[in-house]
């Protein structure tokens, strides 16, 4: 466990700066976490660096889905049954990830990162429908796109969110706002199972996770502020996230294939 002042000191900073993110533009955030935990804390196991991230992702997923309850905006029935199918494809996807060599793992994320960061370039237009009631003939579709969202969110130790919204719309019909909601509990789910997986190998280190929990409280608090005020430049802003999003993972790619 570390111990040392400024390592602690820089995984709160980091964990600030994901959070912060994750309030001004929502998901894709997370995948940071990673790159932080190695490049400025200075983690230098990919696999422990994996671990932490989903602990503290899961940490901030509860904290923000505890607000979202508050306003009702949660469709539990739905949420419930995409998070059990899929924190069993998470153990999955992270028992996989366990067995592959760090620089290699790390190559296949820088890929994942990408993914996430070309996801963002997407724009979802906001569309007003009906809201969903989990029934026998959503059900199946549903436990079936989480199981497999949730085994790549258990690779890559990400929280996912950039697939479970999309496949909790095309699932049940929900809307975006309801979907971004929902899927809280299925990002909080994946990165506990994960991070649970990871810790019986040693792999998560406690005072790294609470440093970056401590840090993603002061994020959250700073970019909520920052977010109302956004207004129309949130869009070129995503944009601009999104690059940044790609120039890290080809950062990461390419510190990944040096060291294979």
């Amino acid at each position: 466990m570390t111990t040392e002042l400024i390592p602690l000191l820089l995984a709160m900073f980091s964990g600030g700066v994901v959070a912060l993110l994750l309030t001004l533009f929502g998901g894709g955030g997370s995948v940071l976490a990673v790159p932080l935990l190695l490049y400025v804390v200075g983690v230098t196991d990919p696999h422990v660096a994996i671990g932490v991230s989903a602990a503290g992702l899961a940490l901030n997923a509860l904290t923000a889905l505890a607000g979202h309850t508050r306003a009702g905006r949660v469709r539990w029935p739905c949420a419930s049954l995409f998070a059990v199918s899929g924190a069993a494809g998470a153990w999955l996807g992270s028992s996989l990830a366990k067995r592959i060599d760090g620089d290699q793992l790390l190559l296949l994320f820088a890929v994942a990162m990408a993914a996430v960061g070309i996801a963002m370039l997407r724009s979802r237009p906001v569309v007003d429908r009906p809201e969903p009631r989990l029934s026998w003939a959503i059900a199946p579709r549903l436990g079936l796109t989480g199981a497999g969202v949730g085994t790549a969110a258990g690779f890559f130790g990400i929280g996912g969110g950039f697939l479970i919204v999309p496949g909790l719309m095309t699932a049940t019909g929900m809307g975006l706002a309801t979907a971004q909601a929902t899927s809280l509990l299925s990002v909080a789910a994946f990165g506990a199972t994960t991070a649970g997986n990871y810790a019986l190998s040693g792999w998560v280190d406690p005072a790294l996770v609470a440093a970056m929990a401590v840090g993603g409280v002061a994020g959250t608090a700073a970019g909520l502020p920052v977010a109302r005020r956004l207004g129309a430049n949130a869009a070129l802003g995503r944009i601009l996230f999104a690059g940044l999003i790609l120039i890290v993972a080809a950062y990461v790619a390419v510190r990944a294939m040096i060291a294979l």
